[in-house]
């Protein structure tokens, strides 16, 4: 599984490298990159974390790797908790604040808001949930945060596919080919919450009297 999460989210790292060159060698300033430049430090650490969360984060689904160092999954854990809190909320306020490139309609404006927004609520549940020792619910919801936040990745596919059979895309069809990556990915996390059999329920110890 790490292997398959980190191959889905090469392509939009490689982008986010790509821009952190740009903004670092000051290239030139187009119509697309000008909100970069002119706030960076919003994309930047969108980028950054975006990378640690993607990275990191593959590994946390290693059921071996887990059981075999539980100690590194709750330090990386907690690390990763900042890391996916900071993408969703750095990815909101660039929805709201940039200006929008062109091509961006309300639909697509509207539903990067409203995945942005179900990333943070899931991943806070998600920590939530461990921190009052149900970790089937944690780790639900952690699944469903992280296929969020490798939306990007899928997207490219949705583009890529909907570029072959229809062409370029209008606004609506850009927001449908995004909104498919994120629908993609979360119905694929929730197949494997499903899937996946609940464990047998602990039987409480019984009680010696003297």
């Amino acid at each position: 599984m790490p292997a398959a999460l980190l191959a889905l989210s090469a392509v939009p790292l490689a982008a986010g490298a790509f821009r952190l060159s740009e903004l670092a060698g000051g290239a030139e300033i187009t119509p697309a990159n000008a909100r970069f430049f002119a706030s960076p430090l919003p994309v930047v650490l969108h980028i950054l974390s975006a990378s640690m969360y993607a990275f990191l984060g593959a590994f946390q689904f290693a059921t071996g790797l887990r059981q075999r160092m539980p100690g590194w999954h709750r330090a990386a854990g907690r690390f990763l908790v900042l890391c996916g809190l900071l993408v969703g909320l750095s990815g909101l306020w660039m929805t709201l604040f940039y200006s929008r490139p062109a091509g961006t309609g309300e639909l697509l404006y509207v539903l990067r808001l409203l995945f942005g927004s179900a990333m943070v609520v899931s991943i806070l549940l998600g920590f939530a949930a461990i921190r009052r020792g149900n970790a089937n619910r944690h780790r639900a919801w952690m699944m469903r945060g992280y296929a969020i936040g490798l939306g990007a990745g899928t997207q490219v596919l949705t583009q890529l596919v909907g570029a072959l059979i229809i062409g370029p895309p209008s606004e609506l069809g850009e927001a449908l080919q995004m909104g498919a990556g994120w629908v993609i990915n979360l119905a694929v996390a929730e197949w494997a919450i499903r899937k996946r059999p609940a464990p047998p329920a602990r039987m409480a110890s019984p009680r010696v009297s003297h």
